[in-house]
């Protein structure tokens, strides 16, 4: 049985009080519309997403030539798919990214204070292959960044690709992909991956009035230094005689809020649903131990990491962080079997009782820390762990104590309900302000691909969104369709979750590379997978996917269910790192003649 902390003994009294409390906190922050809460930031709201980075003046001719392949996205899917594809042999590889550089979300996000959440030795993929050691535990976004850019002159990606570039189409033609794009090109390839539109478009709330506020405002993954000054090490000096409202309080805002403390002259922080925050204890890499690594290292920590944090037994836990010591409790984001021997019914009693232990302490945290009691019972959270992710921070609690910073709880309100020219109404209170910020995140788990935003049309002019939508999305291992040859999707659709999101998309890349690699060898022209490998996969899914419906559905909102909507998470549900294996035995024994043989 796997080794876990004492199950702490609760009375029915106090597990009946715990659930009710919950259950109604969930019930002050449920809105009808949903998810229709946010707009997108496009049409009149368009400014929001405009890249304040790229070279305005930037021009090209169309191009209309062929390539082996062709990648969607330059953050981290895309890059490492590329890395993959110049593994397996492949010459020209051409990645196609909107953003003036690489790196993804770690293109956009330069707010102060930005660092990764997971250990960047295990976050950052492909670091032995680029020869770099983080600087920190928790990298800071820059050097997040310069490694993305790394990764592409280590894997000569650059000579390829084309930036500030859209596709506004895929249409497979006469054996190859046709791929349009919003520069009138038209280019031609042999194999297409898609790794884009996850975590790069803002998201907006849409407050009546936003239109007619007459302040400053941004997005924080648009940061306005100009407006702001300093950088995203802080030295907001240009806040110094401002007040600023914040509207979000989850992973971004857990970052920006104590540099904006620091330097505003007034701040106030609009929350609907406190995040809950645990130790981060950020500190440099230790020399002696970066010196002292040894080929394959990488491979083995992060393996480690999710083996840790999936529940699986280790002989040491190499990591060693918050994320780590609070794998008992991740069971409803990271889908896993190692808790099987418990049985279902037993586990989840269990399971609850851990985490209503997790929780209080993480409450209990917050008490310690924020001084005024009224303002820490604001920032305390009511919900299973699970419910939103996690945060870590020494310093966001710990702002709170500052007098030119408040806390404005918008739960009984359903976040705040209009602007007006100079300021924010929340019920009957109005907070004049002359900038606002919007934390607010970016759309998760909405690919172009899957909202139709991009169209797919491929064997015989098949439209894949409305395949999809007639027979429910269809893959094999979340990675090809049937129908669609040489295509691949990275991303989150029918595969195994994890909080290391990096070391999803990397496997994913290998799978496909190694794919591509075998193909080659064997001559064969077209991958894709037969429409009976198709319904196997989907019968796999359905038969591990654990039922999350009522877990979501006592859940607060926020995106991991849907803004509250129950919507049931379908994962395969024995973890990642046994999806990782499944995937590499299917590579080695018969399963690959699924998508090498003749698919029609």
């Amino acid at each position: 049985m796997s080794t876990l902390p004492p199950i702490p003994d609760l009375g029915d009294d106090e597990i009946a009080a715990l659930r009710e409390r919950y259950r109604v906190e969930r019930e002050r922050r449920i809105r009808p519309d949903g998810s229709a809460q946010y707009r997108r930031a496009q049409g009149r709201f368009g400014y929001y997403a405009e890249d304040p980075y790229a070279d305005p003046d930037f021009t090209r001719g169309p191009l209309r030539d062929r390539v082996d392949a062709v990648v969607l996205g330059g953050g981290f899917g895309g890059l490492c798919a590329g890395a993959r594809l110049r593994q397996a042999g492949l010459e020209r590889i051409r990645i196609v990214e909107k953003g003036g550089d690489f790196g993804g979300t770690w293109y956009w996000n330069r707010y102060p204070g930005i660092h990764c959440d997971i250990e960047s030795h295990v976050y950052l993929p492909l670091l032995e292959e680029v020869g770099h050691v983080p600087k920190w535990k928790y990298a800071p976004g820059e050097e997040i960044r310069q490694h993305a850019m790394a990764i592409g002159r280590t894997f000569d990606l650059y000579r390829d690709a084309c930036f500030q570039t859209g596709i506004v189409e895929l249409r497979w033609d006469d054996g190859e992909w046709v791929v349009r794009t919003d520069r009138d090109d038209e280019m031609r390839a042999t194999y297409v991956v898609v790794s884009n539109g996850t975590l790069d478009h803002p998201k907006l709330p849409a407050i009546p009035g936003i239109e007619t506020f007459t302040g400053h405002t941004f997005h924080t993954s648009r940061w306005d230094y100009a407006y702001t000054g300093g950088s995203p090490d802080g030295g907001l000096s240009g806040l110094a005689d401002k007040r600023v409202a914040i509207i979000g309080t989850g992973a971004t805002a857990i970052q920006v809020v104590p540099h904006v403390a620091r330097d505003a002259a007034q701040l106030h922080v609009f929350q609907r649903t406190p995040s809950s925050v645990d130790v981060r204890d950020n500190r440099p890499t230790d020399p002696r131990w970066a010196d002292s690594l040894r080929p394959g290292w990488h491979a083995r920590r992060r393996e480690n990491f999710q083996a840790v944090v999936t529940g699986e037994h280790v002989d040491e836990d190499l990591v060693d962080d918050a994320w780590t010591r609070s794998a008992h409790v991740l069971g409803k984001i990271i889908s896993s079997d190692a808790r099987a021997d418990w049985g279902p019914e037993a586990w989840e009693r269990a399971e609850e009782l851990l985490d209503f232990d997790k929780m209080n302490r993480l409450r209990a945290r917050v008490e310690r820390v924020v001084d005024d009691p009224a303002t820490a019972d604001l920032l305390k959270p009511w919900y299973r762990y699970g419910c939103k992710r996690p945060t870590f921070s020494d310093e966001y609690l710990q702002a709170f104590n500052r007098p030119n910073v408040a806390l404005v709880d918008t739960a009984d309100h359903g976040g705040v309900e209009r602007f007006t020219e100079r300021s924010l109404v929340v019920g009957d209170a109005e907070y004049e302000v002359d900038c606002v910020i919007f934390a607010t995140g970016f759309e998760v788990g909405k690919s172009d691909v899957l909202t139709g935003r991009l169209p797919v049309r491929g064997r015989d002019g098949r439209n894949l969104q409305q395949h999809w939508r007639s027979s429910g999305v269809r893959t094999l291992h979340g990675v090809c369709s049937s129908g669609f040859p040489n295509l691949f999707q990275l991303g989150s659709v029918q595969n195994a979750p994890s909080v290391n999101f990096a070391h999803v998309l990397d496997e994913q890349a290998i799978h496909v590379g190694e794919v591509i690699a075998e193909a080659r060898r064997r001559g064969v022209e077209r991958v894709e997978p037969t429409p009976e490998a198709e319904e196997a996969w989907a019968a796999t899914i359905e038969s591990t996917s654990p039922e999350r419906a009522r877990f979501d559905a006592e859940c607060t909102p926020g995106y991991y269910n849907n803004e509250g909507d129950a919507r049931g998470r379908r994962t395969y549900g024995r973890g990642p790192a046994a999806f990782q294996r499944l995937l590499r035995e299917w590579r080695t024994g018969d399963g690959i003649d699924e998508v090498l043989g003749d698919a029609g």
